[in-house]
């Protein structure tokens, strides 16, 4: 027996792109399968398809799947999956996919560590439940590991994208005073996700920040990997979350921080947090569009574009949205 995933036999731009047949995957101890109704596309999907994770793939053959989440229905429970983690057969499930090789949410099914699976958020459509893990847990991650006291001073790069606006959103949910850096025409959606200030974007806003802070902000998170021209407005001794490898010069005592989400691939319990607050609306679930799986490529092109206000959504079967 087969599955359909989409994925690449080499690297390339989005016609790279096509359905391929992989061999069918079954539950082992501890894991769930999962059939996938909608996976997220997002800005890591488009670096594992143009190479720039090759690294990662050195010594596995193709085709490599991407897609860091997915809302399906599991069908599959393995053995010795904790009965603390609440899931069953027939129940819909939101998933963090640690993809690597023929891995990937791109599938029509997969399976995974029961740990990297929580429950759906209630009334939420399944193109809307894979909108918003990966982003709002690489925005968790990168602020847990920040540990900022409340009432310290968070800026956010690309405040208005993905990433950006679950750090925001979560940011403030922590008591932190968050700084946005957006255009001008996103300031109703950045406030809306509780930013305090406005910093317009542009290749001055460094010095635009300094004016509002003088001493300068106690940390940045760089969603929109502005790099080195973010760190003179940071003050001394600050911290600067990376989300992509770091290549600028530091100064003054600044740290350092290099996220990296998958670390948190299998923290059920910061999963089902983040799940709770998606549905009780502190987290918004944004979809920009969805798509059929097979018109990934369509899908790669609009995200290379860039400009997207919320997630797209890759659907395998007719209801996923």
């Amino acid at each position: 027996m087969t599955i359909r995933a989409v994925g690449v036999t080499s690297y390339g731009g989005p016609d790279a792109l096509h359905v391929v047949d992989l061999p069918e995957p079954h539950t082992g101890p501890g894991e769930v399968r999962v059939r996938v109704h909608a996976a997220g596309v997002n800005p890591v999907d488009a670096m594992m398809r143009t190479g720039l994770l090759a690294d990662m793939y050195e010594g596995l053959q193709p085709p490599f799947v991407p897609g860091m989440e997915v809302a399906g229905t599991i069908d599959e429970l393995g053995d010795d999956v904790d009965p603390a983690l609440e899931l069953a057969t027939g129940m819909d499930v939101v998933a963090f996919v640690d993809f690597r090789g023929s891995h990937g949410g791109y599938s029509d099914v997969i399976v995974l560590p029961a740990t990297s699976v929580t429950r759906m958020p209630a009334d939420a459509t399944y193109a809307q439940a894979a909108s918003f893990l990966n982003n709002a847990l690489t925005a968790r991650n990168a602020l847990d590991t920040l540990a900022l006291p409340p009432g310290a001073t968070l800026l956010v790069t690309g405040a208005a994208g993905a990433v950006g606006g679950y750090l925001t959103q979560l940011g403030c949910a922590d008591g932190l005073h968050v700084v946005a850096v957006a255009a001008p025409q996103d300031e109703g959606l950045v406030r809306s996700f509780g930013a305090a200030d406005l910093i317009p974007r542009g290749e001055d806003f460094a010095k635009r920040v300094r004016a509002r802070f003088p001493g300068g902000v106690d940390a940045v998170v760089d969603a929109a990997v502005v790099q080195g021209g973010i760190v003179p407005a940071v003050r001394d001794g600050g911290q600067i979350g990376a989300l992509r490898a770091w290549t600028a010069p530091l100064e003054r005592g600044i740290t350092l921080r290099q996220l990296n989400v998958r670390s948190r691939a299998t923290d059920n319990e910061a999963i089902q947090h983040l799940r709770d607050q998606a549905e009780n609306g502190a987290l918004a679930m944004r979809v920009a569009e969805v798509l059929p799986a097979t018109q990934a490529a369509e899908a790669h092109r609009l995200l290379d574009r860039g400009g997207l206000r919320g997630r797209l959504i890759l659907a395998f079967r007719e209801k996923a949205s």
